[in-house]
């Protein structure tokens, strides 16, 4: 498959069964929907994916709550593990054979990490779409690849239609669209194109993935920050190189990592990972890690070694 996301098949073609049904509405939706469809309004307003998308997501691949990820492991986008994840685990028969998807410690949790796997650049061009175009986004993920269903974007469609669920995308408090969390169109200042970066969040705060042609000058530059500030959010100093793929920060980072790791979640060292390349992974300042571990600045962490994020 092309993405890391499974959608059963059986749980698929029950939950197209369900619609079908003389389109009539199932019981099972409406209470899966009447359950969650507060968080996904509240992902809705952190992130800026339409609410109405992501409780289509979550009817579809658990199949209304009812897949055994779903109710064993508060999995309910069929995540699979993946080798940034390193937290609990389970083994799940997909796609013909045992595989490896995350373990949830609340739907909460479930429905933050399928919201940070949109905020990936490969999708960032469903965050030029209106918040009410859910035609748009359920299309936009069929083709940034999300599915290989040649129908998924028609399910997702018709879930979103028969539940009305598009009036959830209309329920800011401010009546207005929400604030995009990645921005793909360029930022034009006498008649130049100044923004060649897509705006992402990590931990909340506004970032940008670098490449080998930036240098703290030129990302000064592009997002009107002074160079001072550009270092000062990055804990660096102006003889660091950037590197390309390095998480650039245009905003002060926090002093913990997001809710998702929660208490019991434990980073594991891998090898070239330091304690500054771990504070920017997680989008936390440096000195609170340092803090949260017992750790001083002498410290240098070894591939194996457990540090606390959170």
């Amino acid at each position: 498959m092309l993405r890391r996301f499974s959608v059963s098949v059986v749980l698929a073609m029950v939950a197209t069964m369900m619609l079908a049904q003389t389109n009539s509405k199932s019981q099972t939706f409406v209470d899966y929907i009447e359950r969650y469809k507060k968080i996904a309004v509240e992902q809705m307003e952190k992130h800026g994916i339409p609410a109405s998308i992501t409780l289509a997501q979550g009817l579809l691949e658990s199949g209304a709550g009812s897949s055994e990820l779903a109710k064993k492991s508060n999995n309910h986008f069929g995540i699979k593990c993946g080798s940034t994840w390193f937290g609990p685990t389970t083994t799940h028969f997909d796609d013909g054979r045992n595989e490896c998807f995350r373990v949830y410690s609340s739907v909460s949790e479930s429905y933050e990490d399928h919201s940070q796997f949109l905020l990936k650049e490969r999708y960032s061009r469903l965050f030029r779409l209106s918040i009410t175009d859910y035609k748009g986004w359920a299309r936009g993920l069929k083709a940034c690849g999300y599915a290989t269903s040649p129908t998924y974007a028609d399910r997702l469609i018709a879930i979103i239609e028969l539940y009305d669920l598009s009036k959830l995308d209309r329920s800011r408090k401010d009546g207005k669209d929400n604030d995009l969390v990645v921005v793909s169109e360029p930022i034009r200042h006498e008649e130049v194109v100044l923004n060649s970066h897509a705006i992402m969040t990590n931990n909340g705060v506004m970032c940008v993935k670098a490449t080998a042609r930036d240098s703290w000058e030129t990302l000064a530059k592009e997002f009107n920050i002074s160079k001072k500030h550009l270092l000062k959010y990055n804990e660096a100093i102006e003889q660091v190189t950037i590197q390309d793929g390095d998480i650039i920060y245009l905003q002060k980072k926090q002093k913990r990592a997001a809710k998702q790791y929660g208490k019991k979640y434990w980073h594991h060292v891998r090898q070239g990972e330091s304690m500054y390349s771990i504070s920017q992974l997680y989008g936390m300042r440096l000195e609170y890690l340092y803090k949260l571990n017992f750790r001083n600045d002498d410290y240098i962490p070894a591939p194996g070694d457990l540090l606390k994020v959170r």
